[in-house]
């Protein structure tokens, strides 16, 4: 059955143009061709990568961020109490409402202390911004590396300058040996991104994080196999340009250099939208889409490498669309959108103030005016001990 299942599989209708064969694609001392069996060496040329990663993170981009100013945050830690870390290890991290008010009985604390306990052990877990700015520089390390190998590998190939040439010959384009290098080291990137998913910053698009991992290595991985390598280095170079720009960003976000910051998420956005809107389009899409049928009739190949194109180009428009709206936010109000993405930090006073909005939503408004002594001042000199509570239209003084 698997025998049965593997000659589907790499029927050569199903791969090649017609009147192409796999005995066509045969090798020689001087010509190599792509070979599925090649991607293995993406395994472990990706364990390489995440030793180089954790060694990188360790000796420069650690002590990097302590000269920079990047400071953790003070993190009070939570009692201890074995009865709430089992509810929290085992059933949820933020209970409801009922659950808060069955735990406090069970542990003789009231609801309040619950609470803030939970606030804080969840906050425990959520990674300080040293490690944030340590991820980000390994990935704006990585981005700048292998967009720079891609134009030194592109800058002399006849393609990235007549996009006709991606099809000349097709599907018997012989792999050179700078080719292959860029295939594998933008593979076993993601790849590794995938190895140390469990240790990474956990967003709030984790599982689509996952999903674009693994899409990602299936587009590489396919490109290779199908020999569509002349676009997937144009599919890459022009992803990773943008690429470039977004991790410094991040990177001065956390140094608090608000100023830099918003100007490179402003240069970022320009050079995604015009490379991902603009760029890709004209140099892939068209191209597979019309320049490729002047060598070779539509086959299964073809439609399905421009479905996967076309899919990826709606995933840009997407993503445009998020970006488009915080430049408009920042245009209109003068201050960089928070990213949505990041899973931030829990306090009282967010707690605190959240309770009151809660409660003026209920038509029950607190007013509690606290000087720095912590009293009213009435008049500028006498203190008052009451405080004013408004409800129903009634003022009471307890």
């Amino acid at each position: 059955m698997a025998r049965s299942l593997y000659e589907w599989l790499w029927q050569h209708e199903f791969w090649l143009p017609p009147g192409i064969t796999w005995e066509d694609m045969q090798e020689s001392e001087d010509i190599h061709y792509p070979q599925p069996r090649d991607l293995l060496l993406s395994i472990p040329f990706a364990l390489i990568l995440v030793v180089i990663r954790c060694a990188f993170e360790r000796a420069i981009a650690l002590p990097l961020s302590t000269k920079l100013g990047v400071r953790d945050k003070q993190r009070p830690k939570p009692q201890p109490n074995p009865m709430l870390e089992t509810f929290y290890s085992t059933r949820r991290k933020n209970p409801e409402e009922g659950e808060l008010l069955s735990l406090a009985k069970q542990c003789d604390l009231p609801v309040r202390k619950v609470e803030k306990w939970f606030r804080h052990r969840r906050n425990m877990d959520r990674p300080s911004l040293s490690k944030k700015f340590s991820e980000a520089c390994w990935r704006f390390t990585f981005y700048i590396i292998s967009f720079f190998t891609g134009l030194a590998v592109l800058y002399d190939k006849p393609w990235l300058w007549d996009h006709r040439e991606c099809w000349t010959g097709y599907p018997q384009q012989p792999l050179q040996s700078s080719l292959f290098l860029y295939y594998m080291l933008e593979l076993s990137f993601y790849w590794s991104l995938v190895f140390t998913l469990p240790f990474d910053v956990k967003r709030k698009d984790f599982k689509e994080q996952i999903v674009h991992h693994a899409a990602t290595i299936f587009l590489i991985s396919f490109s290779y196999c199908a020999n569509y390598i002349r676009i997937g280095t144009l599919v890459m170079v022009i992803h990773d340009a943008s690429d470039c720009f977004l991790e410094p960003t991040k990177i001065f976000n956390y140094m608090k250099w608000k100023k830099t910051c918003d100007s490179l998420f402003m240069i970022f956005s320009a050079v995604f939208l015009i490379s991902r809107l603009v760029i890709y389009p004209y140099t892939v899409l068209y191209n597979t889409y019309y320049y490729s049928m002047e060598i070779f009739q539509p086959f299964f190949g073809y439609y399905f490498v421009n479905v996967l194109l076309i899919i990826l180009q709606l995933l840009h428009v997407f993503w445009s669309c998020l970006i488009i709206h915080m430049v408009y936010k920042f245009i209109l109000q003068g201050t960089m959108e928070k990213d949505m993405r990041s899973d931030t930090e829990e306090s009282d006073k967010d707690e605190e103030r959240e309770k009151i909005r809660e409660k003026e939503k209920n038509g029950i408004t607190y007013f509690s005016n606290v000087t720095s002594n912590g009293y009213i001042q009435r008049n500028g000199s006498e203190p008052l001990d009451n405080r004013t509570h408004l409800a129903n239209g009634y003022a009471k003084e307890r």
